[in-house]
C-alpha cells in the first residue's frame, strides 16, 4: 500500500479501558502507581532501566543470586549487560518454580500429531522429562557451553531438549526439521555440536519424512557430534549407528536426574538461533539465559496477556525463532503450549480451525501468507467454528496485505477479537514494533513500538523521519538481543551497527501515520527503484492479491539494460482462474494505479513460491532464480518444489 492509503486506514478494533487494571501489565502498573498503558510506556521509553527491572519482576526472574546492576554499557550500546553479576537458571524459572506453586498436575504441553494423535504432558511429567534428560547429556559429556543440536519435529521432546540443554549450561540449536542433509551438516560443522537429538521419523501431510536417515547423513561429516538420541516418533524399524545412536527413551530410563540447579551467570548463552541471510551462509545468532526467554516473556504477558491458564498455540517449526518464542512465552508464565505437528489445511481446509477449537486455544499465532492461502479455500471453513477460547490472534512474519487481513479479522476473530501484529527477528530476541491488547489496532499495521524499544525511523542521513516511509532503527539495547553471531564480532556489527553508528539497523522500510501507528513496507534490501522512485514490494504485491483470482503474489527488482532494474510479478493463482485472462489484467491495474513507470516486464503465474514453513516469502530466492543468480542460503526454504519449475527470464542461467 502506498502511504495515502495508510493513512486513510480506520481502527478495526479497540480496547475496553475498564479492562487494563485486570491484566498481567496493569496489575504491574498499579504497582508503580500508574494506572494507563500510555503511561506505562511514557516511563518505559524515559526510564528504561526502571521498565526493564519492574518487567523482570512482574514475569517472576527467579534471581538466584541478585543481580548489581540493570544495565553496563561499558562496552557500548552494540554490547550491552543486562541484569549484571545476576545468576539464574532458564529450566528454573520456566519449570522449577511452577511445580514449587504445587501447579505438577496443570496441563503444560497438549501435543496433536499430523495423523491426529494427541498427548498431554502435565507440568509435573514435564519436569521429570527435562531433568532425566539433562542427566542423559551429562552422561554423555555435554557440559557448559557445548552445543546440542535439536532436529526434531513440533514434539514434546523438543521442549524438554531445549529445557535440559539450558539446566546444564549447555547451548540448543535447534534446526528446521524440513532441513535435508546439507543445511543441518553446515550447523553442525559451524556449531560444533556434541550431541543431536532427532527422530526416528515423522509424517507431514500423511507422508513419510524419514528425518533419522537425513541426520545421518548430515552427521557422517560432523567430527565434533559424539551422540545421536533418537525419539521414537513412528515406532520405525531403524538401524541405529553403533557407537553413537542410542534411543531417547532408553537413554533417559537409566539416567541420573540433575534436580539440583546450577546458577549461570545472566550472560551466560542458552540459544543458538540460525537466521538464513541473502549470502550463502547462515548468521548463528546467539541468545542468553536473561535474554530471549524473559523478552518473549514479558512481550507475550504485556502484549496480549499470557498468564497462568491461558493456551498458546503457534503454527511454526521448533526450528524457527517462534519455536523458542512458544517455550518463553508459555512456561515463562505458566501457561499451556499447544504444539500442533501437521499443516493448516491436511486432510481439509479447516484442520487448523479444528485444532484451536479441540484444544481451546486462547492465544492463536499465525503468519500473514498461512492467511492468504487459507482465505483461498473460502469464508465456510473457519465461519464453521465458532472458536469460543479463542482471545487473542497474533502474527508475524511479514508485511500484511489489507485484504487478508481484514479476512482473518472478520471470520477468524469473528470480528470481536484483536488480531495483534509484532515484528523483530531472530538477531532482535525481540519485537521492536507490535499490537497489543491495550491499544486501538488499525488493519496491517502496529500500535506502536513495543513497550521498552526506542524505536525510530531514519532518513538516508540517519535523521528521525515521520511523515514519510524510512528505515526501521532502534536507539538503544535491549535484553534479548544477540550477544553477537557465533563466528565472531565483525559481521555482527556491519549488518546491524555500522550505517547508522550506535543505532540498530532492522533492515526494514517503516511509517507512522498521525495516529501513531506504525506499518512496515517490506524489506529494505528488497527495495526495487522504479525510473527513480523507491517502491517498497508489499504495495504491489498489495493490489494484486486484492484481485479475486490471486491467492499470493511476490514482486522483485531485476536487472534491465535500459531501465537499471525492471519490476517482476509472480502470482498463484485460484483454482480454476484463466492466465491468458488474468495476467494481463494484473499488469494493466498495476499501470493504472501506480503510473506507466511501474509497468512490470513480466507478470508470470507460478505453481508456488519459495517461502519458509512460517509463511515468509523469500524474495530474494525468486529474484534469484528468475535472473540464473546464485540464489544463496535456500535452507530455510519449507520445500524446494516451487522452485523446480520456477519461470527464468530469457538468457537465464538454469538454477544451481
Amino acid at each position: 500500500m502506498n502511504v495515502d492509503e495508510l493513512n486513510r486506514l480506520p481502527v478495526a478494533w479497540e480496547p475496553d479501558p475498564a479492562d487494563f487494571p485486570g491484566t498481567p501489565l496493569g496489575r504491574m502498573a498499579a504497582r508503580h502507581g500508574l494506572t494507563t498503558f500510555d503511561e506505562v510506556a511514557a516511563r518505559a521509553a524515559t526510564d528504561p532501566e526502571w521498565f526493564w527491572a519492574a518487567a523482570a519482576d512482574d514475569v517472576g526472574l527467579r534471581w538466584l543470586k541478585p543481580y548489581d546492576k540493570v544495565l553496563d554499557l561499558s562496552d557500548g550500546p552494540q554490547f550491552p549487560h543486562f541484569f549484571k553479576g545476576g545468576g539464574l537458571n532458564w529450566a528454573d524459572y520456566a519449570i522449577d518454580r511452577w511445580i514449587e506453586q504445587g501447579r505438577e498436575a496443570d496441563e503444560a504441553i497438549v501435543w496433536e500429531g499430523d495423523d491426529g494423535s494427541t498427548r498431554t504432558v502435565t507440568y509435573g511429567e514435564l519436569k521429570e522429562q527435562i531433568d532425566l534428560a539433562a542427566g542423559a547429556f551429562v552422561a554423555r559429556g555435554v557440559g557448559v557451553g557445548d552445543v546440542v543440536a535439536l532436529y526434531l519435529p513440533m514434539v514434546p521432546e523438543a521442549v524438554v531438549v531445549m529445557l535440559a540443554a539450558a539446566k546444564i549450561g549447555a547451548i540448543v540449536a535447534p534446526f528446521f526439521s524440513g532441513f535435508g542433509p546439507t543445511p543441518v551438516r553446515e550447523r553442525l560443522l559451524d556449531s560444533k555440536a556434541k550431541l543431536m537429538v532427532t527422530a526416528d521419523g515423522f509424517e507431514r501431510r500423511g507422508k513419510l519424512v524419514p528425518i533419522k536417515e537425513t541426520a545421518d547423513e548430515a552427521a557422517a561429516d560432523a567430527p565434533d557430534l559424539r551422540t545421536v538420541l533418537v525419539v521414537r516418533r513412528l515406532g520405525r524399524d531403524l538401524t541405529l549407528v553403533d557407537g553413537r545412536d542410542e534411543w531417547w527413551d532408553e537413554a533417559l530410563a537409566v539416567a541420573e536426574p540433575v534436580t539440583e540447579t546450577p546458577v549461570f551467570d545472566a550472560e551466560t548463552p542458552c540459544i543458538l538461533l540460525y537466521s538464513s541471510g541473502s549470502t550463502g551462509r547462515p548468521k548463528g545468532c546467539l541468545h542468553t539465559h536473561s535474554g530471549l526467554p524473559f523478552k518473549f516473556a514479558q512481550e507475550s504477558r504485556h502484549g496480549y496477556g499470557m498468564q497462568p491458564g491461558e493456551r498458546l498455540m503457534w503454527l511454526t517449526d521448533m526450528g524457527w525463532v517462534m519455536g523458542a518464542y512458544v517455550v518463553s512465552a508459555v512456561f515463562g508464565n505458566g501457561a499451556t503450549a499447544v504444539l500442533f505437528e501437521g499443516t493448516a489445511d491436511f486432510p481439509t481446509p479447516d484442520r487448523l480451525w479444528s485444532v484451536v477449537e479441540r484444544h481451546r486455544v486462547t492465544v492463536l499465532g499465525v503468519a500473514p501468507t498461512l492467511i492468504r492461502i487459507l482465505a483461498g479455500f473460502g469464508d465456510q471453513w473457519p465461519d464453521a467454528h465458532e472458536l469460543p477460547d479463542l482471545r487473542v490472534i497474533a502474527s508475524t512474519g511479514e508485511p500484511w496485505n489489507v485484504e487478508p487481513w481484514w479476512w482473518c479479522f472478520r471470520h477468524v476473530g469473528k470480528g470481536r477479537l484483536p488480531l495483534v501484529n509484532m515484528s523483530g527477528g531472530t538477531e532482535c530476541g525481540a519485537s521492536i514494533v507490535s499490537g497489543s491488547v491495550h491499544r486501538p489496532i488499525k488493519p496491517a499495521g502496529f500500535s506502536g513500538t513495543t513497550l521498552g524499544m526506542a524505536a525510530d525511523i531514519f532518513d538516508p542521513a540517519g535523521r528521525s523521519l515521520r511523515g514519510a516511509v524510512g528505515e526501521l532503527v532502534v536507539r538503544g539495547p535491549w535484553p534479548g538481543m544477540t550477544q553477537g553471531l557465533w563466528d565472531g564480532p565483525e559481521r555482527y556489527l556491519r549488518t546491524y551497527w555500522d550505517r547508522f553508528p550506535g543505532n540498530w539497523l532492522q533492515g526494514d522500510f517503516a511509517y507512522l501515520d498521525a495516529d501513531g501507528h506504525w506499518f512496515l513496507l517490506g524489506r529494505s534490501d528488497d527495495t526495487i527503484m522504479l525510473a527513480g522512485k523507491r517502491v517498497g514490494p508489499a504495495e504491489i504485491e498489495s493490489l494484486l492479491v486484492d484481485d479475486p483470482d490471486v491467492v499470493e503474489a511476490a514482486a522483485v527488482g531485476v536487472p534491465d539494460t535500459a531501465k537499471g532494474e525492471a519490476l517482476v510479478c509472480f502470482v498463484v493463482l485460484m483454482d480454476g482462474a484463466d492466465p491468458q485472462e488474468a495476467l494481463p489484467r494484473l499488469e494493466a491495474s498495476i499501470v493504472a494505479r501506480e503510473g506507466k513507470a511501474t509497468r512490470p516486464k513480466a507478470v508470470h503465474a507460478v505453481a508456488g513460491l519459495p517461502k519458509t514453513r512460517n509463511g515468509k516469502v523469500l524474495r530474494r530466492v525468486a529474484r534469484a532464480v528468475y535472473i540464473g543468480a546464485d540464489p544463496g542460503d535456500v535452507t530455510a526454504l519449507e520445500s524446494p518444489e516451487p522452485l523446480a519449475d520456477f519461470p527464468r527470464q530469457e538468457g537465464a542461467a538454469p538454477a544451481p
